[in-house]
């Protein structure tokens, strides 16, 4: 069986500790993640500073089609995805074609909602973001899927959003449950 894709966009200012738990768990799940640069460089600095190398820029992988797309927050981060207009198309498409879209923290509202992405569906973000936010539904809980959109509320949601989004691409109940067990201990949320 072919591995699920999954492209991680990465801006510079973004949430790290969101990026890297959603990279592990879904690695240690066998689904194959890569890391985008949505800069002219695949080295970025995190919103804490810490250096890091991309696998790709996303320039060049805007025809490739992924399972899902994970949007980590931060505030330099998500503005900086948001106001890429390469990150919107990329995006777009994969809306479009009925794949994963998966904002975490303040991806929801700070680069989906202000481009019309949510598209009336029901999501969370982090804390008051969602106030300024028309185009979806806030639902106050730690993940939430309407439809493709696979929402995260921020950090101390990204284990149960990763593994949310692990179920949804693999189906593999067991196997995720086993997971969780050994690096998170329990799931807060049913799958």
């Amino acid at each position: 069986m072919k591995k699920k894709q999954v492209a991680l966009l990465l801006a510079p200012g973004f949430e790290e500790a969101e990026a890297i738990i959603i990279l592990d768990v879904l690695t240690r799940l066998d689904i194959e993640v890569t890391t985008l640069a949505c800069y002219s460089s695949q080295t970025l600095d995190s919103y804490h500073g810490l250096s890091v190398n991309t696998d790709a820029l996303l320039t060049g992988v805007t025809a490739v089609l992924y399972d899902a797309v994970v949007i980590p927050g931060g505030p330099q981060g998500s503005q900086n995805l948001a106001d890429n207009q390469t990150v919107l198309d990329f995006i777009r498409r994969h809306d479009d074609a009925g794949k994963w879209i998966c904002p975490i923290c303040s991806a929801a509202a700070r680069v989906l909602a202000p481009h019309q992405l949510l598209r009336g569906r029901r999501y969370v973000c982090s804390g008051t973001l969602s106030e300024a936010v028309t185009d979806g539904a806030y639902v106050d809980a730690p993940v939430v899927e309407d439809g493709n959109l696979l929402s995260g509320q921020g950090l101390g949601a990204a284990f149960d959003f990763a593994f949310c989004l692990a179920m949804r691409l693999t189906g593999d109940e067991a196997r995720i449950r086993r997971q969780a067990e050994h690096i998170y201990h329990r799931l807060t949320i049913a799958l």
